[in-house]
């Protein structure tokens, strides 16, 4: 048994140690935001948070989350990051098919929350590996700096 604090809620989930977060909260939460897209850390669709962190749910252990506290795309806009990307991200209309787009919030607000005030190299970094096939990313950059003059 693995017990997780997933959106401020204490879970305790019958799972092996080494299946993937993704899983857990997908299959054993029942919190199906979070996205599977390539399985191997590359596109992004499946990024949550941990301790803030933004990280790659579909090759992260469970095993490996240990006491941190996880946060999905179903909480994210709980946080100041959070509120003001998903605003801004109604605002420019960023969302084509929505896929990817759960991996983009997280991503943002990541980013948000620890440099309030990126710049574009400091956007594309952080950007970097989250995949929309719609090819939306004119309007991601443009509400991440919405977002960030938000006081």
């Amino acid at each position: 048994m693995t017990t997780l604090t997933v959106n401020g809620q204490t879970h305790t989930v019958d799972a092996p140690g080494d299946m993937p977060l993704l899983w857990v909260l997908r299959d054993l939460v029942g919190l199906t935001g979070t996205k599977f897209g390539c399985g191997i850390a590359q596109c992004g669709a499946c990024t949550v948070h941990l301790d803030g962190v933004a990280v790659r749910s579909c090759v992260l252990p469970v095993a490996a989350v240990g006491e941190r506290k996880v946060t999905t795309i179903e909480a994210v806009g709980d946080t100041p990051a959070g509120k003001k990307v998903q605003t801004a991200w109604r605002q420019i209309d960023v969302v084509q098919c929505g896929y990817c787009q759960s991996g983009q919030v997280m991503s943002a607000a990541s980013l948000l929350a620890s440099n309030p005030n990126p710049s574009d190299a400091d956007i594309d970094a952080a950007m970097a590996g989250n995949i929309c096939r719609c090819g939306t990313y004119n309007r991601i950059r443009a509400a991440i700096r919405l977002a960030a003059k938000e006081a």
